[in-house]
């Protein structure tokens, strides 16, 4: 699947099971109206609550689907590199005309690789933690909606 085919899945995958949701809650409501008239009100107070909740996680999902995203291009792109470097070291090795050019050669190209390799490291730390900061985002706002929702006393 590409990029966009898969976001496009997330969202259809999120739509489905809101409806899904949507449906579950409008019967279960009508059942409880006949049986529990007292309750239906409560219940649909519980309902959007835990609405709040699945549209909470599914924003979360694509966010840290994006990130999984970056960070695969990421890759990518240091595999390139990685593999661009080799072919070039392994020609200016093959270039070299004594055994300690070689060696000082080698040793430079190793230390360049690990200077590369921390620079690396640190990005994508970077954005895994700022994917983690996007992902929580829904998540933290919808702990706060929570805490306002039940800090106001429900319609009896």
């Amino acid at each position: 699947m590409t990029n966009f085919d898969n976001e496009a899945a997330v969202k259809a995958g999120a739509e489905a099971a809101q409806k899904g949701y949507e449906q579950f809650t409008k019967l279960t409501n009508e059942q409880l109206k006949k049986a529990f008239p007292d309750a239906a009100d409560k219940f649909e107070h519980l309902a959007d609550f835990n609405k709040g909740n699945l549209e909470a996680v599914f924003a979360a999902s694509q966010a840290a689907f994006k990130a999984f995203e970056t960070i695969g291009q990421e890759f990518a792109a240091l595999n390139q590199s990685v593999l661009e470097t080799s072919l070039a070291n392994a020609k200016a090795l093959i270039a070299c005309k004594t055994v300690q050019e070689a060696a000082e050669l080698q040793g430079e190209q190793a230390r360049a690789g690990f200077e590369k390799a921390v620079a690396q490291g640190s990005k994508l730390g970077e954005i895994a933690a700022k994917a983690t900061g996007e992902a929580i985002k829904p998540i933290n706002a919808r702990v706060n909606e929570a805490v306002e929702s039940f800090a106001k006393p429900v319609a009896a």
